[in-house]
């Protein structure tokens, strides 16, 4: 118990021991101002009396408020965690779709390098197929020239046989 308390119920004592007193003197008969006086003792006693009591709702009430302070701060901790999670959720999200991002760049890029490639291929056989071309228009013309002059032909066949060793044959381009 503390000092005050203490202090504050020895003085309720003592008015309660005077309250007794004055009802003695009331009894008595005497003087009408001092039975007013000890009325007046009596109620303050009773007061004394719910002194202890309100201390004791005083410390439930201190006791209330720093359980209310804890459950505010706990709040707002929860608070703080749920916005950090959400938050978190948000930054996984993204990262997922920049990981699709990243793997679509990649497969891309592998689609444009087999488009340049198919390119390439496509030019090269155009002109494998303009060079066959050539090659039959040549044939062509060649046997028509040997069908045409029986003397020239010797001397056109060795021309042409030496223009075909020195030029790629189709199957090495």
């Amino acid at each position: 118990m503390s000092d005050a308390l203490q202090h504050t119920a020895t003085h309720c004592n003592t008015l309660q021991h005077t309250a007794t007193h004055c009802n003695t003197l009331q009894q008595t008969t005497y003087v009408r101002h001092t039975a007013t006086h000890c009325n007046t003792l009596q109620h303050t006693a009773m007061h004394c009396n719910t002194l202890p009591q309100t201390a004791t709702h005083c410390n439930s009430l201190r006791h209330t408020a720093t359980h209310c302070t804890t459950l505010h701060r706990t709040a707002t901790h929860c608070n703080t965690l749920q916005y950090t999670t959400a938050h978190y959720n948000i930054l996984q999200h993204t990262a997922t779709h920049c990981q699709i991002l990243q793997l679509t760049a990649k497969h891309c890029n592998r689609l444009q390098h087999t488009a340049t490639h198919c390119n390439t291929l496509q030019h090269t056989a155009l002109l494998c197929i303009t060079l066959q071309h050539t090659e039959t228009h040549c044939n062509t013309l060649q046997r028509t020239a040997t069908q045409h002059t029986p003397t020239h032909t010797m001397s056109h066949t060795h021309t042409h046989s030496v223009y075909r060793s020195l030029t790629p044959s189709p199957s090495l381009t």
